[in-house]
């Protein structure tokens, strides 16, 4: 732990784990993990082997998992990127969860780009999201999709490039309450 590093109360760090300037709220748990100017919430969990990158943000009680890179990002509350996957330059909703394998491509050449994702979204592995893209709250993004244009609020859309077709299936909440997205046009 070096330079302006700060840790919460009741945490776990460790084993191996580099920390510089991140500061790590109460009850955090981060493991065989780097961190680089960044802000892991209370309760959080990071690891093994993830790599917050300086101006991220997580959110409380979320999760970066194994083999994750993430720069720039803020991931809101309870939302999940557990393993396998690059997040960078993007703004990540309370409770989604990305699949293995999901990117963000934010470099086009010339430019950074940022991604946005709403609440409630859920992306299958070996997604792609190519910037500057928005994915509506509580859309569905089927296996191998890749995104180059916005998915309206509670749709699905899956392929390359990506194509809304139906619906989002509709979800329930811890407490048996049945949620659907907006359903707007496509």
């Amino acid at each position: 732990m070096r330079g302006e590093t700060k840790i919460g109360s009741d945490c776990v760090i460790g084993p191996s784990t580099d920390l510089l300037d991140t500061l790590v709220g109460d009850g955090a748990l981060v493991e065989r993990s780097v961190g680089r100017g960044a802000a892991v919430g209370p309760g959080a969990n990071v690891g093994p082997y993830a790599y917050l990158r300086p101006g991220t943000v997580l959110g409380e009680v979320s999760k970066v998992g194994a083999y994750c890179e993430l720069k720039n990002t803020r991931v809101g509350a309870g939302s999940k990127v557990p393993h396998l996957s690059y997040v960078g330059d993007a703004e990540i909703g309370e409770g989604v969860n990305l699949g293995a394998g999901t990117i963000t491509a934010n470099y086009d050449g010339k430019d950074k780009h940022r991604t946005t994702i709403r609440d409630g979204v859920f992306t299958g592995i070996n997604t792609n999201l190519i910037a500057p893209v928005t994915i509506g709250e509580n859309a569905y993004l089927g296996a191998g999709s890749v995104v180059n244009k916005d998915i309206p609020p509670g749709k699905m859309a899956v392929g390359m490039p990506a194509r809304v077709i139906r619906d989002a299936p509709e979800k329930v909440s811890k407490d048996g309450k049945k949620k659907q997205g907006d359903q707007g046009g496509e």
